[in-house]
């Protein structure tokens, strides 16, 4: 397990200046990054000393109904994403690794745990769409759409950046989002650790049984 201690505050300042569009060009210059700060680039995960607070949100679920983020997830490990349904690379990466990870707990471990995807792009990404996109995932996954000032100042409360779907150079909708995953503890409901896009399916199968028991991997 590849990790390193830092201070929330310090990720904040780092992350929300850190924005790729998902899949809208080849150049480097918009490969999506989680952190840059120092070293942790190469990092698949990063401890924090001082805990993100769940954001307190409050948008709707693919069956159309009000999830309030914070009742819903409160003392339930929970792992929170946030992407698009149209991102060619990073988000279905990502969230299969995690979903490839979930498969390999008991059972009554697998329901324990929470995966949140929030959509970036909630102007195509309707409760309906969020639906059948992570079905093909695995099931259990909420997914959360609705206003996006709303969705962005939840991101950003986790030093995670957004901005509104765009058209690139091409002519193609993009969005641009950071490509972090936090995992909340179930003792704390804090965010206590932050992955970047260089987490494996083994990262997150070393660390989901000690996430779910609200342990440091």
């Amino acid at each position: 397990m590849r990790k390193k201690t830092f201070a929330a505050a310090v990720l904040l300042a780092a992350a929300t200046m850190t924005l790729s569009a998902c899949g809208s060009s080849g150049d480097t210059a918009n490969k999506p990054v989680a952190v840059v700060t120092d070293d942790t680039s190469q990092k698949a995960a990063t401890v924090l000393d001082q805990p993100f607070e769940k954001p307190d949100l409050v948008l709707t679920d693919t069956h159309g109904k009000k999830y309030d983020l914070r009742k819903e997830t409160a003392g339930r490990p929970t792992l929170i994403y946030f992407g698009y349904t149209h991102c060619p690379d990073e988000c279905p990466l990502t969230m299969n690794n995690i979903a490839v990870a979930k498969k390999a707990l008991p059972k009554a471990e697998q329901d324990k745990l929470r995966v949140v995807f929030v959509t970036t792009d909630p102007g195509r990404d309707t409760p309906v769409e969020l639906g059948k996109w992570l079905k093909g995932i695995d099931p259990q996954f909420i997914g959360l759409t609705g206003d996006f000032a709303t969705i962005q100042a939840g991101a950003r409360s986790l030093g995670i950046a957004i901005e509104p779907t765009r058209k690139d150079k091409n002519g193609k909708l993009v969005s641009e989002h950071g490509t972090q995953v936090i995992a909340f503890s179930p003792k704390t409901n804090g965010g206590y650790l932050l992955y970047n896009d260089q987490a494996t399916v083994d990262d997150y199968t070393k660390d989901l049984p000690k996430i779910i028991k609200g342990e440091n991997p």
